[in-house]
């Protein structure tokens, strides 16, 4: 049976790794095994950069820690090694684990938790695949100004015909590309486009 002071030193183990891991938006289960030294070093150094902590710790220790911060339901994610990567980012932990994990072969996601709810392999793997937020930008921008591309592609075509009919598209004056051009993208289209455009049979 353990002493009182190895005892005591597991439970102050435990509040300190309670302490630290409170807070964190996700957190990552991995089994870290088949890692070279080289691969562990490489791994931990982009981790650090993201500001991801990574930490191997017992699976006897990790089950308190969890469940003095209110987690259910991982007994099966701490069977065997267990590593844990963590962070305030919502996305690094499982990118970069992720990541490596697909790299190394014997390296595999264990399970997460992710915005205070525990989470599968595949949701962890799901969150891997999230775009970088500046990927993010350009996708939410390009959907925003999607109306408007779209009606200057129409008006586009609508002048392409004209001149394989043999007419030329008539040019707008100046005055009116330059409105045009100043109108938010919720404008309505040119007549020219409209009549291009078949006018949607309604629902019945």
């Amino acid at each position: 049976m353990p002493s009182e002071k190895i005892l005591a030193a597991k439970q102050k183990r435990v509040e300190e790794l309670t302490s630290e891991l409170k807070g964190a938006t996700t957190y990552v289960f991995v089994a870290t095994r088949g890692l070279t030294v080289a691969q562990d070093t490489e791994m931990r150094a982009e981790l650090r950069k993201a500001g991801v902590k990574f930490e191997v710790i017992k699976n006897t220790v990790l089950r308190r820690v969890f469940a003095e911060l209110g987690f259910e339901g991982l007994d099966e994610v701490f069977e065997g090694p267990t590593a844990v990567g963590y962070s305030d980012d919502l996305i690094a932990p499982a990118k970069i684990l992720a990541k490596y994990s697909k790299d190394i072969e014997p390296m595999e996601i264990k399970g997460g938790i992710i915005d205070g709810k525990v989470a599968s392999v595949d949701e962890v793997i799901a969150l891997s695949q999230v775009p970088e937020p500046e990927t993010l930008q350009t996708q939410v921008a390009y959907a925003l100004l999607f109306p408007f591309t779209k009606l200057a592609m129409l008006v586009k075509a609508v002048a392409e015909k004209k001149q394989e009919e043999g007419g030329e598209a008539p040019a707008a004056p100046a005055e009116e590309v330059k409105a045009e051009a100043e109108a938010p993208a919720e404008a309505e289209a040119p007549a020219a486009v409209e009549a291009a455009v078949p006018a949607e049979t309604p629902a019945e």
